[in-house]
């Protein structure tokens, strides 16, 4: 008798879409696990392992340090380009790091683990609209140095879920509420049809990463009333723990509004910035 396969299961099909170097095939494989996720089991209580090679990723682009990174005007093609592969590089990382949030952590409600697949998916969609547009000025996702930010953070939380939702969405992904329009208005300026298409492409991650911040806060204040902490004093804590960057104003208040941010985080933001 024919045993019959494992039914697939959830979290192991992220974590190999997170293994997966290429990033098309990265697209691929997490845009169709989103797409059958609420047939499949998951094992919310089971601790999975880290393999080596966590995340995958392609050859190129080089791996530099944040302040290695040479500046380059958008005003010229070379550094359009440039600047668009930079977003682009976040919104790859951003797929890892959903994946990561989906695979890595047990013991959360089925609901957390289809959020953050869904978020997978999003930032998946960004990357192929940022790669695609990239590709119509002449260039491709590899072609300029990249910087490690986002990642380096996801390593530093992956033993404290309650750190990962603090440091990651509501931290790092919601700095790029902040730093999307003045970008805009940069395209702006330059003013050139390639431009004014990035413009179009960053309305929707903005509008869809107001969406990830969201689910981040949720979880967040979520696992803090399962703990019995203060939300916002933790959140404190947590920052100077695990060396969350400054925060930099100007601060995008009506997106973080609707991302969640209570008023008084609001003020303890505006107060750090």
């Amino acid at each position: 008798m024919t045993a019959t396969p494992p039914a697939p299961e959830v979290r192991q099909l992220a974590l190999q879409a997170l293994l997966e170097p290429d990033p098309h095939q990265k697209v691929l494989l997490t845009q169709a696990l989103q797409a059958q996720a609420a047939t499949l089991l998951i094992a919310t209580d089971q601790p999975l392992s880290a393999p080596a090679g966590v995340p995958g990723c392609p050859l190129r682009p080089e791996l530099q340090l944040h302040l290695n990174m040479p500046r380059r005007s958008p005003f010229t093609p070379d550094g359009l380009a440039a600047l668009l592969h930079a977003v682009t590089h976040i919104e790859f990382n951003a797929i890892n790091l959903a994946l990561d949030a989906v695979w890595r952590f047990a013991g959360m409600p089925r609901a957390y683990y289809l959020d953050w697949l869904g978020v997978a998916a999003e930032e998946a969609e960004h990357f192929s609209l940022l790669r695609g547009h990239l590709q119509t000025l002449g260039y491709d996702y590899g072609d300029f140095a990249a910087h490690t930010g986002l990642w380096d953070m996801t390593q530093k939380t992956e033993g404290d879920v309650l750190a990962r939702m603090a440091l990651v969405p509501r931290t790092l992904e919601a700095r790029g509420l902040d730093a999307t329009p003045p970008m805009q208005a940069k395209l702006r300026k330059v003013g050139t049809p390639q431009a004014l298409r990035a413009v179009d492409i960053l309305d929707i991650i903005l509008r869809d990463e107001i969406g990830h911040v969201a689910i981040g806060n949720h979880w967040y204040r979520t696992l803090c009333a399962q703990r019995g902490l203060e939300p916002l004093a933790t959140y404190a804590l947590l920052a100077a723990q695990y060396g969350a960057p400054r925060l930099k104003g100007p601060l995008n208040l009506p997106a973080r509004r609707q991302a969640g941010f209570s008023d008084a985080e609001m003020d303890a933001l505006n107060a750090s910035a």
